[in-house]
């Protein structure tokens, strides 16, 4: 019954009009009034205006629903668990190859993962039963492009998912429950929907979602969500529901990021993701906010700068509020992953900051995250290996240190920022950043935490390259008694990376 809330809405709708296009075209006189309200006779010329305005609608909706309805697809693929097979069913909708020749289908990854070939079976429109040529994957926003053979088949064209508003009237189609040709219609509810629960083992990481009440159900995942103009501007992909089927809350992956993946998987077999390089705070709070001089949370809190990535080139510090970035202001932490996820790699992008309660503008030129994905792998890597080696590898920690707050925290304490010239003199690589320690007094609070040829990297999760860095990261923290530096430990041609923990 709640399917039908949408078409029952849209219906009172275009009877209100009619009948107030009938009545109020214009400002009338009384006498005018009354001849326009209708009597028994002209009522019946109403109610034939208000059919005759739906007739119109419903040949509209018909019109688009046989344009689109060639390009969608039934999906049923066969994959092998532990426990034996598992049968998945699913949609999705044919598109053209953009720069690239051929036809491609548009679906979700969780339809097709695992699966491969001929156990992937596609029927057409026509009733035909095809098998993809290639697959791509990309888990991060759950889709995937499949690769067709045949060329007699209708493509669907792309719509532009930023022309959206809330209130706009779309239509989901696919074949849910394994029936074929189904279309329903709705509005779109809300856009940007993120930090969605979709379930056990979900690896969205992307998530920009458009909501609608059009009904979305177990086997339209895949499908398009279509304009008024028959265009794809979604692909279905998850419902909110306490029962398992349709609560009138769906949710489609807006075209704009459908296309940004499905082109760079057909022209590259992967998706190249550009990245920041910070730890964002995912539990920003009013009361954070309030700290920083804010009158409401907005924006992506910085927690952590990852060392030698374009956020530590660009000197965005801990605390930092990113509010914009590439002109566009930033929701939460996750509408910027999405932003930068969406922007080519090595582009320069404007950056505005709050930082100590003023605005800051900087420049962030941003990387590849897969350079990244690997660094972090061979870290681990490496960790696992010093870990079997021997005891070495493992932190240090030292004696509480007695500080007094009233001197200066770096009394006794020179260091020098790192350079080329003095990596190469050390034994470090040459991209070595951080802070040299020249000397340690024995009346400093550091003696005994660092020494002579260590390399000072991070106070707290935040990168120093100078000692202004360092002075403001450990007034970062004046609060706390014990900090945790990150330290690049000299020794000829094999400097080892350690913690040590600083208790003032």
């Amino acid at each position: 019954m709640k399917n039908r809330y949408p078409l029952l809405a849209v219906i009172a709708i275009i009877v209100s009009i009619s009948l107030w296009n009938t009545c109020f075209e214009s400002p009338l006189s009384s006498r005018q009034v009354e001849a326009k309200i209708p009597s028994q006779g002209n009522h019946s010329a109403a109610m034939l205006s208000a059919t005759s305005s739906l007739h119109e609608g419903s040949k509209h909706l018909a019109k688009i629903a046989k344009l689109a309805t060639p390009s969608v697809v039934h999906i049923q693929c066969e994959r092998q668990t532990p426990r034996g097979a598992v049968e998945e069913t699913g949609s999705g909708v044919i598109v053209r190859g953009e720069g690239k020749p051929g036809l491609y289908i548009v679906t979700n990854r969780h339809v097709v993962r695992d699966s491969n070939g001929r156990a992937i079976s596609i029927q057409l429109h026509d009733g035909r039963v095809i098998n993809p040529t290639h697959k791509w994957e990309d888990k991060d926003t759950d889709l995937a492009i499949l690769k067709i053979g045949v060329t007699d088949v209708t493509p669907a064209e792309w719509g532009d998912s930023d022309k959206l508003d809330i209130g706009h009237m779309v239509l989901a189609m696919g074949s849910p429950f394994g029936l074929s040709e189904s279309v329903t219609l709705g509005i779109i509810s809300a856009k940007g929907r993120r930090s969605l629960q979709l379930g056990s083992g979900s690896e969205v990481l992307n998530q920009n979602f458009l909501q609608t009440d059009a009904a979305i159900n177990p086997g339209n995942s895949g499908g398009p969500l279509i304009d008024l103009e028959g265009k794809i501007i979604g692909i279905n992909t998850a419902i909110a529901s306490n029962s398992g089927g349709n609560d009138g809350i769906g949710f489609s992956i807006p075209s704009k990021l459908v296309r940004h993946v499905f082109n760079q998987l057909v022209k590259y077999g992967q998706v190249y993701r550009a990245y920041l390089g910070v730890q964002l705070d995912p539990e920003f709070s009013i009361g954070t906010a309030t700290r920083l001089k804010m009158d409401r949370v907005r924006g992506a809190r910085v927690v952590k700068v990852i060392s030698n990535t374009p956020a530590s080139r660009a000197n965005l510090k801990y605390d930092d509020i990113i509010l914009s970035f590439g002109g566009i202001d930033v929701m939460d932490q996750n509408h910027l992953i999405n932003l930068v996820s969406l922007t080519p790699i090595d582009q320069r992008v404007s950056v505005v900051l709050l930082r100590n309660g003023r605005r800051v503008n900087v420049m962030v030129e941003l990387a590849n995250r897969r350079i990244l994905d690997e660094l972090e792998r061979k870290q681990k890597e490496t960790q696992q290996s010093s870990r079997r080696i021997g005891p070495s590898a493992d932190p240090m920690s030292f004696q509480r240190i007695k500080h007094e707050s009233k001197t200066d925290a770096l009394q006794g304490l020179r260091v020098q920022a790192m350079n080329a010239d003095l990596a190469s003199q050390l034994g470090f690589p040459q991209q070595q950043a951080g802070l040299l320690v020249l000397s340690v007094d024995q009346q400093s609070s550091f003696q005994g935490v660092v020494d002579l040829y260590d390399v000072i990297e991070e106070v707290a999760g935040t990168p120093v390259h100078s000692l202004q860095d360092f002075r403001q990261a450990i007034a970062q923290h004046q609060d706390l008694q014990t900090l945790v530096l990150k330290i690049s430990r000299g020794k000829p041609g094999a400097p080892q990376k350690q913690l040590v923990i600083w208790q003032r």
